[in-house]
Parts: structure tokens; C-alpha cells; sequence
């Protein structure tokens, strides 16, 4: 560890964690007010675009987006499939994605305070470990697609600390192939070098340019569930692809 950029990590995480909260209880009644109905949730994801503008601008977090599918034709609905090596993927997530769509996240984000807001009623919170609750989680999803919404998972079902790719789960795929709609895949380059996830003071925290790639979606149409294996794995490689192209070029 280099001892000497402890504080200055310190110092940038705090600042990223007080205008969060600051950012939350500033918008939050306007959050309670649109959460509330579902007709009013595109408000609400309107909403979250501008927090999501406003917890990156103060601690000096910029993104750059490069578009391998043209931004005015993605899908929907759809699933978008990312990886997760960083709470920086939620938030550059609203400003990436122009259309609604809705998050799937872990059980754990419901005993956070005044954050389990959107989990109530608009996204939707699993619990992976247990069966019942991923089934019920996968069921709501699926309805929500039937509405004509997209949906966002991370398959990993977890943050990598070192930015490395770790194995997908089946469910995102299982689910793209019952509704038989196309799966998007997002490359979230950097965030884990900007927003480490790990210890307070040892892991990373610093200004910077998030990189993100939105490759062209992947059809399902046609296939069935003797196809689970392959379309995730060709989700997989295309997201580790380009991880590694990124990483030996940098």
C-alpha cells in the first residue's frame, strides 16, 4: 500500500459520500412524492438522472461513453447485462441509458436508510441465496418486460474489488430467453479504479473519467433454454473482450 495516498483517499471519499447523502435528502421528498404511484415512476427515473449528474460533478467524476450500437436504437424492452466492479456502475448506469428501465439489486440495499425508497415499488431487490425470493424477484422482472420496460442486472451477483470478471449467473439469460427479448451488454471499464470497492482508507478513491462501452444487443429470438449456456457465454466474452482489450492498451 502507498501510505502517502491515504488521506488524499480519504479526503475524496468523504467529499463523494457527503454530497450523496447531501444529494438524497435535498431530492428525497420530490423521491416520495413520485415513487409513490407507478404512472409517476418516469419522473422518478428522471429524477434520478439529475442525482446521478450531481454526485458526479462535485467530486470530479466525468464519463465518456463509446457507442458500438447506435444510442437511439437500443431496444426496449430489453435486458441490459453489465459488470459490477463498483458502486460508480449504479450511478454512471442513469447516465449512460436514456430509456426507463429498472434495477435489479441485491436483498441487502432494503435496510439501507432513506436509499430503500427505491426498492419499494420501482426496482426490484433479490435475495440470491434463497430461492423463493430469486423466483419472486425473476417473476416481477418478467412482468415488468411484459409492460414493455427494460431491466438491468448485474450477473456477476456481486462487486469484484480488482476489476476482474467473475462468473455469470443463469438467471438475466434464462429470463432474455423466456420473454425472448435482446440483452444488451455494458462494459463498465475503469469505475473500480476510480471507486474501489473494499476498506475505507486502502482501497481507491480518486477524480477521474469513467469509460463505459454499450455494445449492440444480442437476439434471443428463437432460442430456448437448450441455448441458456451459450448466450451467456457469449455475453461473458463479450464484456471480458473488452476488459482486456482496455487493459493491455492502458
Amino acid at each position: 500500500m502507498n501510505y502517502l495516498l491515504i488521506i488524499p483517499r480519504f479526503v475524496w471519499k468523504t467529499i463523494f459520500i457527503l454530497n450523496f447523502v447531501l444529494g438524497l435528502l435535498v431530492l428525497y421528498p420530490l423521491f416520495f412524492i413520485f415513487l409513490s404511484k407507478r404512472k409517476w415512476f418516469p419522473i422518478a427515473f428522471k429524477l434520478k438522472k439529475v442525482w446521478a449528474h450531481w454526485i458526479m460533478i462535485v467530486p470530479l467524476l466525468f464519463y465518456k461513453i463509446t457507442w458500438k450500437t447506435k444510442k437511439q436504437e437500443l431496444p426496449q424492452p430489453c435486458i441490459y447485462c453489465a459488470n459490477h466492479s463498483s458502486y460508480l456502475d449504479i450511478v454512471v448506469s442513469y447516465l449512460v441509458i436514456p430509456n426507463f428501465f429498472v434495477f435489479m439489486g441485491k436483498q441487502e440495499l432494503d435496510r439501507a436508510p432513506l436509499f430503500r425508497i427505491f426498492f419499494k415499488e420501482m426496482n426490484i431487490l433479490v435475495n440470491r441465496e434463497n430461492n423463493k425470493s430469486s423466483h419472486r424477484a425473476f417473476m416481477r422482472a418478467g412482468a415488468d418486460i411484459d409492460m414493455g420496460q427494460a431491466v438491468f442486472i448485474f450477473p456477476e451477483a456481486g462487486i469484484s474489488s480488482n476489476g476482474k470478471l467473475r462468473g455469470f449467473k443463469n438467471g438475466a439469460f434464462k429470463l432474455a430467453i423466456e420473454k425472448q427479448v435482446p440483452i444488451v451488454p455494458i462494459t463498465f471499464l475503469n469505475n473500480w479504479k476510480l471507486l474501489q470497492n473494499g476498506g475505507y482508507f486502502k482501497a481507491t478513491g480518486k477524480p477521474g473519467v469513467s469509460r463505459i462501452v454499450v455494445h449492440p444487443p444480442v437476439s434471443t429470438i428463437g432460442m430456448d433454454e437448450n441455448d441458456l449456456i451459450s448466450l451467456r457465454t457469449k455475453v461473458y466474452d463479450i464484456i471480458q473482450n473488452e476488459l482486456t482489450n482496455y487493459n493491455h492498451a492502458n
